[in-house]
């Protein structure tokens, strides 16, 4: 008498573990946003835009770019810390979200390393000391004399306030015992802009945005963030070439959730980035801004964005940086 409740109820929870993994399966069924958290233009729109239409060819879901910027790329940031871990807001972290600001500035209104969920380090590129052309110093030599006999006299722009370019810069100028003054402006498209324009005479930035200008002779490069002379620049020294060795650190430009996101979504999106990335053209986007292609594992990504918050931590600590 009782095996057909027995049955029934046996038959229900199988019926109930079926739509559970239908429903996970079923992700996505509607648009994904790609938060990038600083103003179009730069390095990281440019990785997003690139990687958005593979991703989401992938996923069978458009992923739609959107930039929030403000703050170095806080408020992006913190937007999507905000965001319920379905799978339908992701965004872009880069050391200057995971890494410099949360170092410099105490009042981020995020932790770096428990609000966000890890996916995957898409790319990696080297940074770019550059000044405009009108700017009288062209090679390293001549720009660290000209700074010195000059203290105060010239700026540089930035991306934002405790972003990379920022902090790096600051880095800099404390090794080199120079000064040249902050503008922050709202992502590096702008503060690429103005360089260009001449409004700013000196800019650090990430080499994907910065490139284009290069070459064009739109600005002039002065000294390289990387491991070594870039083939692209081969006679723009390192900063380890020059003696400074630790300002010499590479971006990352990286996907996250907000915290708590399934595994199984951040398997998918991981999966479905590197199988974007087996796209020659795609590739050859990302290679053709001076970026290196990264696609690691999530618990690899975690522990980038851990051990380049702690470095720059101690930068900050050793070298007395505070937020202008």
């Amino acid at each position: 008498m009782n095996r057909r409740p027995l049955l029934f109820t046996a038959a229900a929870m199988i019926g109930l573990a079926a739509a559970g993994t239908a429903g996970a399966q079923a992700w996505p069924t509607k648009p994904i946003r790609l938060i990038v958290p600083f103003a179009a233009g730069g390095t990281t729109d440019i990785i997003a835009r690139v990687i958005a239409p593979g991703l989401g060819k992938e996923l069978g879901q458009q992923v739609l770019v959107e930039n929030k910027a403000g703050g170095g790329g806080v408020i992006g940031a913190q937007d999507l810390a905000k965001q319920p871990p379905d799978g339908y807001a992701l965004g872009v972290a880069t050391v200057s979200t995971t890494a410099a600001n949360p170092a410099i500035n105490p009042k981020i209104p995020y932790n770096p390393l428990t609000d966000f969920t890890p996916i995957i380090n898409v790319a990696a590129t080297p940074n770019v000391l550059a000044v405009h052309p009108s700017f009288p110093a062209k090679d390293y030599p001549s720009f660290i004399a000209l700074l010195k006999k000059n203290p105060g006299k010239f700026s540089y722009a930035s991306s934002g306030t405790g972003g990379i370019g920022h902090l790096q810069t600051e880095l800099f100028k404390n090794l080199s015992g120079t000064y040249i003054t902050h503008i922050p402006y709202r992502g590096a498209g702008p503060a690429l802009n103005d360089t260009v324009a001449g409004q700013v005479p000196i800019i650090f930035d990430n080499m994907p945005s910065a490139l284009p200008f290069i070459k064009d002779g739109r600005l002039i490069p002065i000294v390289v963030a990387a491991p070594q002379r870039l083939a692209v620049l081969p006679n723009v020294p390192t900063f380890k070439e020059v003696g400074l060795e630790p300002v010499n650190r590479m971006a990352y430009y990286g996907i996250v959730g907000p915290k708590g996101l399934p595994k199984e979504i951040v398997d998918r999106v991981n999966a479905a980035v590197r199988k974007a990335l087996e796209d020659p053209a795609v590739r050859k986007r990302i290679e053709d801004t001076g970026s290196l292609i990264v696609a690691n594992t999530p618990a690899e990504f975690a522990a980038q964005i851990a051990a380049e918050f702690n470095v720059y931590k101690d930068v900050v600590a050793k070298q007395k940086l505070v937020l202008e």
